[in-house]
């Protein structure tokens, strides 16, 4: 039986125990620095002629890793905000394995001391008051459903929240009683309390009471779900955003775009119409 290698022992501890146990890092950001491990491990077999079960932690040199980088870029067109998040899984799993492994530590340091690669800053802009109106008066409101897409349109909208994040809403994260607020958790598993208009709270307290979300019992329940009663996953949210979008004929709309923080009256004036709307 051959006996395994530094490497591979190395890396499931740092999978298995080291991020989920001792740091308590979320599902998510395991799965990400899995996937990008796994990356690196086809590199290495393909690029390197190392397989994985026999790659070591000696054969990751710094210019192994910045090789790998701009094989992600050119060969696989990865674009430059994944290739940075790959560098990330990188820099932490060379940061455990210099505590671990003493003696790769001066190899452990010049991987993490590659730089991220910069890259033009994007301006985000913010729709119109006549696009948002349109955008937010566009479920159908006479109906259940239309009804719950409305109020996750609008709660996306007040809170500036990502897909993602109103995705993991439970009924516990939303406090409609003065002061009116909702608990997201984002990246890092950062929480942040973020108040909400009195428009949003007449629509997300109907929204509770028609779904019969008031219970003491329902405190740990998703906050939106599907037919079925299951959770709605970001894909499934992106999938009901994205047909409003195109219902409105808008472009180019993304969460961080539906929403500006400076543009309290837009949100007033559109919260105004929607209920007059509905009335």
């Amino acid at each position: 039986m051959k006996k395994p290698t530094d490497f591979s022992e190395i890396l499931s501890r740092f999978l298995t125990s080291e991020l989920p146990v001792s740091r308590n890092v979320s599902t998510n950001t395991i799965i990400s620095y899995r996937d990008a491990y796994i990356l690196l491990l086809v590199y290495a077999d393909e690029l390197m002629g190392i397989k994985p079960e026999k790659l070591k932690i000696k054969d990751i040199t710094v210019e192994a890793i910045m090789d790998f980088l701009n094989w992600l870029e050119q060969v696989r067109h990865n674009s430059i905000s994944t290739r940075n998040q790959r560098l990330a899984a990188v820099h932490a799993l060379f940061r455990y394995i210099q505590s671990q492994a003493p003696e790769y530590m001066f190899q452990s340091q010049q991987i993490m001391a590659i730089p991220f690669k910069k890259k033009a800053k994007k301006l985000i802009g913010y729709l119109s008051v006549e696009q948002t109106r349109n955008l937010l008066s566009a479920p159908d409101v006479t109906c259940k459903k239309g009804r719950r897409n409305q109020a996750m349109l609008c709660l996306l909208y007040d809170s500036g929240s990502r897909v993602q994040e109103l995705a993991d809403l439970k009924v516990m994260n939303l406090r409609l009683d003065a002061p009116a607020q909702v608990m997201i958790t984002g990246k890092g598993r950062k929480t942040r309390n973020v108040p909400l208009m009195d428009k949003t709270v007449n629509i997300m307290n109907a929204y509770l009471v028609e779904n019969g979300l008031t219970k003491p019992e329902k405190v740990d329940t998703p906050l939106f779900f599907n037919s079925q009663g299951k959770k709605l996953t970001r894909q499934g949210i992106a999938y009901i955003l994205n047909k409003y979008v195109e219902f409105c004929n808008l472009e180019d709309v993304s969460p961080h775009k539906i929403r500006n923080p400076n543009l309290y009256e837009i949100q007033t004036f559109c919260f105004n119409y929607i209920i007059d709307r509905a009335s």
